[in-house]
């Protein structure tokens, strides 16, 4: 991790990394330490008089070694030394740690055997004034260096790229030469500021600085890098606004501010930078409108992203300007009010990205008329009209969307063929017509999404043919007629959603060819027959809803081999029969309704094995006996078991589960009363008494009786009023068996199989109690049976 003050100076600290080569110690350091005195001028040698015998290392001037006599400390700096480095023989120092001969008057070229010493971490020829060269380009293999610095030493060509590598390196600095500076320092770990000592690099072409962990702000230093090409600082942590000095860098065709947290508005002072070809200012939190000056940059600008920060206002009309632009994301702002005219001569446009911002009106009639457009994003604005005219022959589109706007118009016609579309989607609008056979031809299309519009007529069978298909979406329309049986052609799909339309007839068997299919919804149509055992083959489907249809007959006990099934609705249909025993192996089951059908029997034990059971509803069946025992059948509220045969279990508003003893006994007598409201003026009371032939004692009976009378009384009393009416074909004289008082008794068989008789009677205001009172008499004599 470098210190913030790895910029200081020059901005000169960077890191790279490298491994070096260890080199041969067996030279004789002394006599290459002597030749290279000798090279140098006669004062020079009079400066380094202390070195003389065979032992560096003994009083040398300069000179430091460690405990084995190996030189490991070259220090030289300030001592008037003219001459060159040429008969330093470096590969003589394996050990060497530091090497500083700054200050100096030396020349000549940096030996190219430096980038050998691998132990060095210090290396200065900075203020010599007269080297010439290059910098040796393997100067990367210096892996140990933290210091490095070249300064005002005239050297000439550019800064090695493999300084990268020097992952160590801490200080760099180069300035006072006639290099071309290209500093690489991306993707490394910087923090801290950027110094204003940066504005310094004026020779400086590229500087890149992105995928750091940079803070604070941008010094208004950067408008002295008069030299700069490309500057990149994307993926920091920089803040603050973007000084308005940026207009004074000139230069620059690559400026990428983005992924930062810069706060503010754009600068006006962009629009001085002439020669910029990519603008990339995109996810920040950039604030105000998009400056109308950004037109001013010279036309050659190909690439202008804003996309993701906070900006506000208009599109510019200057932005017609752009004239060779190939792409504009302005998508995740607040954008607002409709598209400038302008924006039609921008006619090169490859991508256009208008995503979420509240924009209205029409999108640019010539949007395409270049025939370049491949990408266009704008959905959930506020969009109006019809498609643009210039999409129809756009060949070249890739992907389409324009979902979540307002547009409107007939698209029968307003679509092409494409032969490289991938994707394209078109819901919530208000777009009409039917969907044209065109998209079948389009060989590479995966995606088709136009639900909720007001599309009418039938499922082109064309559709078949566009064989890459894994997305189909045509709900929430007015599509009729039957799902053509060739949709099984499209065995890639993975969702298809048809609900919500007027589709008819059969589910197509063809349909179990979809192997693929995770998601299937053909919910709320008309569709009619059979549930086809084929859909079993879709083992990998997740979610089935076939809700809100006709559909008869009972459930195909194939559905069990779809073992990743985690949502299966089948309500409000006509399904008859037992629920199939192997349902109950769907282990990954969540959510299950069955409710509104005509469904009879007991629950099959197999479902105690739901664990993964979250919601269930099975009301408004004939479904009857105990229910699982698990949670959400037990926590289940009585709305989602309610109007049945005959369920029992510990539920909220079921009767508990009679015992074996007790379902032994078929004795007893209940007595029942229901007073439903007819009228201001009267009231029906019935009296249901289960009169039933027993073999035990009196006693025994009136035991059992009061057990069974909160069996009888857990049953919904409107479905027990209902089941009675239906029973008596509403009070039908040929089921009445007497007549007492106030009232005829009827015979009624319930559902539950047990015969009741029901005593009818109507009470009047005016002899209310005298009613009641014969009423308790009847029920006495009716207990003594």
């Amino acid at each position: 991790m470098a210190s913030p003050m790895f910029f200081l100076l020059l901005l000169q600290s960077f890191l790279v990394s490298t491994s070096a080569t260890s080199t041969t110690s067996l030279l004789n350091q002394t006599e290459t330490l002597l030749k290279w005195k000798a090279s140098l001028d006669d004062q020079s040698q009079s400066f380094l008089s202390s070195w003389v015998g065979n032992n560096p290392c003994n009083n040398w001037v300069g000179i430091a070694c460690d405990r084995v006599g190996s030189v490991t400390n070259i220090s030289l700096s300030n001592f008037g030394l003219k001459g060159t480095l040429d008969n330093l023989n470096f590969l003589a120092f394996p050990n060497l740690i530091h090497f500083d001969v700054g200050n100096n008057s030396l020349y000549g070229a940096i030996p190219s055997d430096i980038v050998n010493l691998s132990k060095l971490t210090f290396f200065n020829l900075s203020s010599n004034g007269n080297f010439s060269g290059n910098i040796p380009k393997d100067i990367g293999r210096l892996s140990s260096l933290t210091v490095l610095d070249l300064a005002w030493s005239q050297l000439n060509g550019s800064l090695p790229v493999s300084v990268v590598n020097l992952s160590n390196l801490s200080y760099l600095a180069v300035a006072g030469n006639n290099l071309i500076i290209i500093l690489f320092l991306h993707l490394n770990s910087f923090t801290g500021p950027i110094p204003a000592s940066i504005g310094n690099l004026s020779n400086c072409q590229w500087l890149y600085l992105s995928e750091n962990e940079l803070s604070g702000s941008i010094p208004s230093e950067i408008g002295r890098l008069s030299s700069l090409l490309q500057f990149q600082l994307q993926g920091n942590r920089l803040n603050g606004s973007i000084p308005q000095e940026v207009g004074m860098m000139r230069s620059p065709y690559l400026l990428d501010f983005s992924s930062n947290s810069l706060t503010g508005s754009i600068p006006t002072s962009i629009g001085n930078l002439s020669n910029l070809v990519y603008l990339y200012l995109y996810d920040n939190k950039l604030s105000g409108s998009i400056p109308s000056e950004i037109g001013m940059i010279n036309g050659a600008l190909l690439s202008l992203q804003l996309s993701e920060n906070n900006l506000t206002g208009v599109i510019p009309a200057s932005i017609g300007n752009f004239t060779r632009l190939r792409e504009l994301y302005l998508s995740n702002n607040s954008l607002s009010g409709p598209i400038p005219v302008e924006m039609n001569n921008l006619t090169t446009l490859v991508h256009l990205q208008l995503r979420y911002n509240n924009l209205v009106g029409n999108l640019p009639e010539n949007i395409c008329l270049g025939g370049f457009l491949t990408n266009i994003s704008a959905q959930n604005n506020h969009f109006t009209g019809p498609i643009p005219k210039s999409l129809k022959n756009c060949s070249s589109l890739i992907r389409v969307r324009l979902e979540g706007n307002q547009l409107d118009g007939d698209i029968t016609e307003a679509f092409g063929i494409y032969p490289k579309l991938d994707y394209i989607d078109l819901s919530n609008n208000k777009l009409y017509g039917e969907v044209s056979p065109n998209w079948g031809l389009c060989p590479n299309l995966t995606s088709l999404r136009i639900s909720n519009n007001k599309v009418s007529g039938r499922i082109p069978p064309q559709l078949a043919q566009a064989t890459q298909l894994n997305g189909l979406d045509l709900s929430l329309n007015q599509l009729s007629g039957e799902i053509p049986k060739e949709i099984g052609k499209l065995t890639t799909l993975v969702y298809l959603l048809l609900n919500d339309n007027q589709l008819i007839g059969r589910i197509p068997p063809e349909i179990g060819n979809l192997v693929n299919l995770q998601q299937l919804s053909l919910a709320r149509n008309n569709l009619v027959g059979p549930i086809p055992d084929q859909l079993g083959n879709c083992f990998r489907l997740l979610q089935l809803n076939l809700s809100n249809n006709l559909i008869e007959e009972s459930i195909p006990s194939e559905i069990s081999k779809i073992f990743a099934l985690e949502t299966l609705d089948l309500s409000w249909n006509k399904l008859t029969g037992e629920i199939p025993q192997e349902l109950g192996g769907s282990r990954v089951l969540e959510i299950l309704n069955l409710s509104h059908n005509k469904l009879s029997g007991f629950i099959p034990p197999t479902f105690d094995e739901l664990k993964s059971l979250t919601y269930v509803n099975i009301s408004y069946n004939q479904l009857e006996g105990p229910i699982p025992l698990i949670k959400a059948f037990l926590g289940a509220p009585f709305n989602a078991l309610r109007n049945n045969k005959g369920l029992c279990g510990n539920a909220t508003g079921l009767p508990h589960c009679l015992s074996k003893s007790q379902k032994k006994s078929s004795s007893g007598l209940v007595i029942l009363i229901i007073t439903p409201v007819l009228g201001v003026l009267s009231l029906l009371f019935i009296l249901v008494g289960c009169l039933l032939l027993v073999r035990h004692k009196k006693s025994e009976m009136k035991e059992r009786q009061f057990q069974d009378i909160f069996a009888i009384w857990g049953y919904d009393g409107e479905i027990l009023y209902e089941n009675i009416l239906q029973a008596t074909e509403q009070f039908n004289s040929n089921y009445c068996i007497g007549s007492g008082g106030y009232g005829n008794v009827y015979k009624a068989l319930l559902p539950t199989g047990r015969v009741v008789a029901v005593k009818k009677l109507n009470l009047s205001d005016d002899n209310q109690s005298i009613n009641l009172q014969a009423f308790e008499s009847e029920i006495r004599a009716l207990a003594d049976i």
